[in-house]
């Protein structure tokens, strides 16, 4: 089925809307994320309208999917075939709510457009794209209201959100023991009044798979770099 008749059928169920359909000073100029990951963002939430670029980390990607899935928005991820669901339902997004065009090919342009145009949040997979082209595109996704992730960098983007310092929690000093958590410090960057800095700590996955806030210093348990 081709995207737009696709769209048009999910925007047909009760209750279904798309971004478009939403005006700029709706209450729902935010989307919500889990808690936390709402530090890391200067609205404390998902600001409709923009496009974020997110390197180091396809469980971050994911994780910013969750809460606003849960709560009744539609996402849709292109150009990630490899994606994995099994990872994304324990990160806590609701898969039912999830659209997947794992490989647009020369379409990339028609299809990311008609994404953006018909759901919350959209996915891009990590693929080159000219200054141009990003500009064209983020004009619609602040038209629409979208809130566009990228896997990687893209020209101009709203926000930056990089993820370093990795380490896995649960061993022993001695490198036994079963892995609990991955510990790691997740850092954004924009533009204008997000051009400071802020940076948070991470359980990116927790324990049982799940984000939570990272350990204080003194409650850390033995880790390992990876």
């Amino acid at each position: 089925m081709a995207v737009p008749e696709a769209l048009a059928g999910l925007t047909a169920i009760p209750g279904v809307g798309t971004a478009a359909q939403l005006s700029p000073g709706s209450s729902a100029e935010l989307l919500t994320v889990l808690p936390p990951l709402a530090r890391l963002l200067p609205d404390g939430g998902l600001r409709r309208g923009t496009t974020i670029a997110v390197g180091g980390a396809m469980s971050l990607v994911l994780a910013l999917l969750a809460a606003a899935t849960r709560d009744g928005s539609w996402a849709a991820v292109t150009a990630l075939p490899e994606l994995g669901l099994a990872a994304a339902a324990e990160l806590g997004v609701d898969l039912e709510r999830l659209a997947l065009v794992p490989d647009p090919g020369a379409e990339l342009t028609g299809v990311l457009s008609a994404l953006v145009d018909g759901f919350d949040l959209v996915v891009l997979g990590p693929v080159a794209v000219q200054p141009q082209l990003a500009r064209r595109l983020a004009g619609r996704v602040r038209n629409r209201g979208t809130v566009l992730l990228t896997v990687g960098p893209w020209p101009g983007a709203d926000l930056e959100l990089r993820v370093s310092g990795r380490r896995w929690h649960g061993l022993t000093a001695d490198g036994y023991g079963h892995l609990r958590a991955r510990e790691v410090v997740a850092t954004s960057r924009g533009r204008g009044a997000a051009a400071r800095p802020l940076s948070v700590r991470l359980q990116l996955p927790g324990p049982g798979g799940v984000v939570a806030a990272g350990e204080s210093p003194e409650r850390r348990l033995a880790g390992v770099a990876g």
